[in-house]
């Protein structure tokens, strides 16, 4: 029985964490179990988690299974990007990594939201000053 080749990477993206595992394939992407379109909905951000595919131009020739759980849509699909980027660094005789780091995607997004302030209505917004 032959083993089949997979490719794993993880994303991460404030609160969310996504798994991504790339199989050699006819360009199906699901997302915890639902077609990529049917999960997030809005174009942007389907565009957004297939991003490293366009880039290496490797649209179509890999299957792509994610679980992502935490965060918002948004967040998710910023872990979809970060996770997939990941796993294509890992197929051989590609040079992906360059075009892949070139385009910014293998760095981490380590911006998170801020904390509220006690004293305020958020973590930067004063109540009005009032002199009185």
């Amino acid at each position: 029985m032959a083993t089949m080749q997979q490719y794993y990477g993880t994303g991460r993206r404030k609160n969310a964490v996504a798994r991504v595992y790339l199989r050699p394939g006819t360009g199906q992407f699901r997302v915890n179990k639902k077609i990529l379109d049917e999960y997030f909905g809005d174009e942007a951000q389907c565009v957004m988690a297939r991003q490293p595919l366009t880039v290496t131009e490797a649209v179509g020739q890999f299957d792509v299974i994610v679980r992502v759980h935490g965060g918002g849509i948004s967040g998710q699909a910023g872990a979809i990007r970060h996770g997939l980027a990941r796993a294509l660094t890992q197929v051989p005789q590609e040079e992906y990594r360059d075009l892949l780091k070139k385009a910014g995607f293998l760095t981490r997004d380590a911006r998170q939201v801020e904390r509220k302030k006690y004293g305020q209505p958020g973590a930067r917004k004063r109540y009005q000053y009032s002199k009185r």
